[in-house]
């Protein structure tokens, strides 16, 4: 056990963990030159597009060092404050984090709320400086922030580059001096955290663990604690670029377990493995429940495929345990699901996933969150979707959650950001600074507001430099009013939002604008109507197509033309009563995308 090291990555997206990962693989001979590829770990499709790191990954690397054989585990971690949850689970694995800070970019905020993951945790930190040829690094100051952060001695800092290959010796050197060997019993009965788990279509669900006391065999009988399941170890092996099958697996180890389990509900992450004999006598502790932030529902297409994208969510849920769902129907669309997220980039690429990897088209209706009603009989009602608000006459007042949101950012920022907050009905609370140009503001505000674009504003007015971590508070009255959108006269419930009785005039403008932009033209006249209640507040018009009718009647009186345009004036009020109007998926998403 002395000769095993665990450790994962921690950084800030786009701060070259991946590609220093890729280097660490290849200086230590796990991969081959010829298997080489840019960010080898990151072997989703969409991950490679968007140049992401989604799911951690997990690989052990054999490296000599003075003459010894030493195991490295390393796992990597994705960087978007949407996966945080990911990072905690691998933090829960490991001894000690190598923390990448980007040479020209300095300490960025999610740097910050994964470094404090890491502390609680009492892992080994080893600061390396990344990205050191570039032209615009400037390692003196980024130097300083991170002594100053971590409070570490200026010479333990690593200068590294993932691209050269620069300091991958140090860090090897690093990771075997610095970081801790995993403490554990071998003789005591087995206790294994599963921290993640992947869907295999021919071997059906495989858990992968750390093994934190005891021994995992083949052919052992073992028993998942939360679920109470018992299997047999079919297999068990450690995690090379591929499965690597081993007889046994040891205290202090990560492996993977195949034991033929088919449903995804019998797995979860953060459960406790142990043996069915000599079961250990508490689980571990140390694991966060997922909290989901935004609420949206999901609808097949075509409603005979509901059953299916039911299996495609169950498999999703297995390598995604922070996606929580369970079914709702519509009237405008039929059955369906009601999906919890961590936030608009989970969102965004679990919709994506799912029409990738499953083949299944989606639509996404508007996110918002769940608010509590009380009638005027006080009568108490949970409110997930705008659709299931009691009518205004039953109503007597609406609740919404609050949140308390902690920002750490640049102090030259501190005024856009004030400003963005109190305009989403935030209140100020505290404005601490933790150095002469870190401040950390804390407000209360409504979760509702948070849900639609505040992140991306955050960032995009901090240049990025701003972090952004939430608590539940409790849930408070409100001025709530229940936003309608008509088309032709019929209201589409997909399209309703429970909205601020401040904003709601704005909101109905803006949507009816952009739903104008994006619905076709059809034969006849489409009124777009935004309503609290019987009272309409906005409305726009999307113009007829016209045939020139009059084309064929040329010369003569102008009665005829008239005659003619007449008969067709009486159609087209015929083909309006009837007519109905097709929304495009994207109009379901315009609302998130109104500014």
């Amino acid at each position: 056990m002395k000769n095993i090291r665990n450790f994962c990555i921690i950084a800030h997206i786009d701060h070259g963990k991946s590609t220093l990962a890729d280097r660490l693989l290849q200086y230590t001979k796990t991969i081959s030159d010829r298997d080489l590829k840019a960010q080898v770990l990151d072997d989703m499709d969409l991950e490679r597009e968007r140049g992401i790191t989604i799911k951690s990954k997990a690989i052990q690397m054999e490296y000599t060092y003075q003459g010894e054989k030493y195991f490295l585990n390393l796992i990597d971690t994705p960087g978007h404050v949407d996966f945080s949850y990911e990072v905690s689970r691998s933090i829960a694995a490991c001894e000690g984090a190598l923390l990448i800070v980007d040479a020209s970019q300095g300490i960025q905020a999610q740097t910050i709320s994964n470094l404090y993951l890491a502390i609680e945790h009492d892992l080994e930190i080893i600061p390396i400086l990344n990205k050191m040829d570039l032209p615009s690094a400037m390692p003196e100051e980024v130097k300083d922030q991170i002594v100053e952060l971590i409070g570490c001695k200026r010479e333990d800092i690593i200068p590294a580059s993932g691209k050269t290959g620069m300091g991958v010796e140090q860090i090897l050197e690093a990771i075997i001096q610095r970081i801790p060997a995993p403490q554990g019993d071998e003789n005591a009965p087995l206790q294994a955290l599963i921290f993640d788990s992947v869907f295999n279509p021919f071997r059906g669900i495989i858990a992968y663990y750390r093994v934190i006391n005891g021994v995992i065999r083949k052919g052992d009988k073992v028993k998942f604690m939360a679920t109470g399941s018992e299997y047999d170890a079919d297999e068990v092996g450690v995690l090379k670029l591929d499965l690597d099958p081993r007889p046994e697996i040891r205290a202090g180890n990560v492996g993977y377990i195949v034991s033929g389990i088919k449903s995804a509900r019998e797995v979860k992450v953060g459960d406790t493995i142990t043996h069915v004999n000599r079961p250990c006598t508490e689980a571990i502790k140390g694991f966060e429940e997922v909290k989901p932030m935004v609420f949206a529902g999901i609808y097949p297409v075509d409603t005979e495929d509901f059953e299916e994208l039911r299996a495609s969510m169950e498999k999703l849920q297995l390598n995604d345990a922070s996606l929580t769902w369970e079914p709702e129907s519509s009237a405008a669309l039929g059955f369906g699901f009601r999906c919890g997220f961590l936030g608009m980039l989970h969102m965004e690429i679990i919709q994506e996933r799912l029409e990738r990897e499953f083949k299944m088209t989606v639509i996404t209706t508007v996110p918002n969150v769940s608010y509590i009603a009380y009638t005027k009989k006080g009568e108490k009602i949970i409110v997930n979707n705008p659709s299931e608000l009691p009518d205004a006459t039953k109503l007597d007042y609406v609740e919404e959650p609050y949140i308390k949101a902690q920002i750490i950012t640049k102090s030259e920022f501190v005024g856009p950001i004030m400003t963005l907050c109190i305009n989403k009905r935030g209140i100020l609370k505290n404005q601490h600074y933790l150095t002469q140009d870190r401040v950390e503001l804390t407000f209360e505000m409504p979760l509702a507001e948070i849900v639609f674009d505040f992140y991306d504003k955050l960032k995009t007015i901090s240049k990025g430099y701003a972090s952004f971590d939430y608590h539940p508070l409790e849930y408070r009255k409100s001025d709530l009013v229940k936003l309608d959108i008509l088309l032709n006269g019929e209201q589409v419930d997909a399209l309703s939002a429970l909205i601020h009785r401040d904003n709601a005039y704005d909101f109905g403008k803006k949507m009816c604008e952009k739903l104008k932009e994006l619905i076709p033209r059809q034969q006849f006249e489409i009124p777009i109507q935004a309503a609290i209640g019987a009272k309409i507040i906005a409305r726009e018009t999307i113009k007829a197509l016209r045939k020139d009718v009059t084309a064929k009647c040329y010369g003569g009186d102008i009665s005829r033309k008239r005659k003619l345009l007449e008969k067709q004036k009486e159609g087209k009020k015929r083909m309006r009563q009837v007519g109905s109007v097709e929304i495009p998926q994207q109009a379901f998403l315009a609302v998130l995308k109104l500014d």
